[in-house]
């Protein structure tokens, strides 16, 4: 399920289908584990049209909720793949292989490594942003209206009418004051019963959860924030570096979006 903003472009956390710990055939390591760098893993199927391969388990990150894919590369007998392109679709998660090499057969196992540079710097601009969703709800009780995000720079829109230099400067310095508290990042996978019971667990205007969702995977930044997300974040807000607010712009008359850069 893709939500979308105004202009088209897709919302924020919007990929909330992706919370379950288990989709289909694929168990999600980086649900429990963002800090899973390498991996051993089976290969269930192959489409040699499309060149993508399905694992029994996965460390990439498929894309999603304003986050981009993983890359990195997945080596089966001897042969080294690079894996341009991580992606859901249904109940599997597809790797597109670049190269020309023919494909691993099905059963066959190998042995994945993420770009981890990529990877990480995605991690703390994803933290960055929950920091600053978390700081604005707390000050100014505005919520999430879109997002999107690369390595190392981000946007996130929020139901504001009004927007000045002087209070961009404010949440600027409020998000970097949670960054030097070495706030602690948990993620838990709750059943959806009890997620439910928390507080503004959704921080978008619309709940994005699909009913069928019966496991929900939450982010807590202790004391700050928590939210239901099935992205990827650093463990504490001392990893993140200097939240830096570039620009912001009136995208409607109450919603106004914020740029960041992650120092």
């Amino acid at each position: 399920m893709e939500g979308t903003h105004q202009d088209g472009e897709a919302t924020l956390f919007s990929d909330l289908a992706d919370t379950d710990i288990i989709e289909g055939m694929t168990i999600l390591l980086y649900q429990t584990d963002a800090y899973l760098k390498e991996f051993s893993a089976t290969i269930t199927s192959v489409d040699v049209e499309t060149r993508t391969v399905v694992l029994d388990r996965s460390a990439f990150y498929p894309g999603g909720g304003g986050q981009p894919c993983d890359f990195g590369t997945l080596e089966v007998a001897g042969v080294s793949y690079p894996v341009v392109k991580v992606k859901k679709q249904g109940d599997d998660v597809l790797h597109f292989l670049g190269g020309t090499d023919p494909l691993p057969v099905p059963n066959s196992t190998g042995n994945a490594t993420l770009d981890w540079v990529r990877r990480y710097q995605l991690m703390r601009t994803h933290t960055a942003l929950h920091i600053l969703c978390g700081t604005v709800f707390r000050d100014h009780g505005a919520k999430v209206t879109g997002g999107d995000m690369e390595p190392l720079k981000g946007r996130m829109d929020f139901e504001f009418e009004n927007m000045r230099g002087e209070l961009v400067k404010a949440i600027e310095a409020a998000t970097n004051l949670e960054v030097e508290k070495k706030r602690e990042i948990k993620v838990k996978i709750l059943p959806r019963e009890e997620a439910f019971q928390i507080p503004d667990l959704i921080r978008t205007k619309i709940n994005l959860l699909p009913e069928g969702i019966m496991q929900v995977r939450t982010v807590e930044i202790a004391g700050l924030d928590l939210q239901a997300d099935g992205g990827t974040h650093v463990r504490n807000t001392s990893e993140v570096g200097k939240i830096k607010v570039v620009d912001y712009k009136s995208k409607g008359a109450i919603n106004k979006r914020i740029y960041i850069e992650v120092e």
